[in-house]
């Protein structure tokens, strides 16, 4: 019969989501992939090339709790988009494998938001406070290296909060690539969703 639509095709049509939250889901997952992006891999290393120390550590520690709650965020939403687009009864392994990526992503973003971030912040401003009783912060990109070397070689309550800001900080950057990894296969999820362009 002409005008009975196959029970396939009704039940796939009953749980595609609307396009305002393909929309939304795309906006949210874009605007934090385009921002971890930039800068993981942009603003970071043109600051630290071109900005005294102690300037560039002073923005990152004001830009830095902005963009962990960004990417927390966006996470939270990306997950609850898609998990109310994706009834768990139909769950498929790969949308369960999407649903984890997303949880991986959060779980980094909040370490990030709640710890390890937030504490290489502080970290960062208490050697700053040293390093400027020492005269050193004004130095461009690679000429610091030299001068704080031989500051952690002679204080040693330097050398062991340096020590402590290289963990927080690697730590810190370990869950923002995490991050920029489980939004690349979030994306490239959709791209295999697309029919067209």
């Amino acid at each position: 019969m002409k005008g009975l639509v196959p029970i396939q095709d009704a039940m796939a049509s009953d749980t595609e989501p609307s396009n305002a939250i393909k929309l939304l889901h795309l906006l949210f997952l874009s605007t934090s992939w385009g921002m971890q992006i930039w800068v993981t891999f942009v603003a970071g290393f043109v600051m630290s090339r071109h900005l005294p120390r102690h300037t560039f550590g002073s923005i990152q520690r004001e830009l830095f709790p902005y963009y962990f709650h960004i990417s927390s965020t966006c996470a939270f939403l990306n997950l609850t988009l898609f998990a109310m687009s994706h009834p768990s009864e139909r769950l498929g392994s790969e949308h369960k494998a999407q649903i984890i990526i997303f949880l991986v992503c959060i779980a980094a973003s909040v370490l990030n938001t709640q710890c390890f971030g937030r504490v290489a912040s502080d970290l960062v401003a208490e050697l700053q406070r040293l390093e400027s009783s020492h005269g050193l912060g004004q130095e461009l990109g690679l000429a610091a290296h030299e001068p704080r070397r031989r500051l952690r070689a002679s204080d040693p309550s330097y050398g062991r909060l340096a020590r402590r800001f290289a963990l927080h900080h690697a730590l810190s950057s370990l869950c923002n690539l995490l991050c920029i990894v489980c939004n690349g296969l979030s994306l490239h999820h959709l791209a295999g969703q697309l029919s067209a362009l």
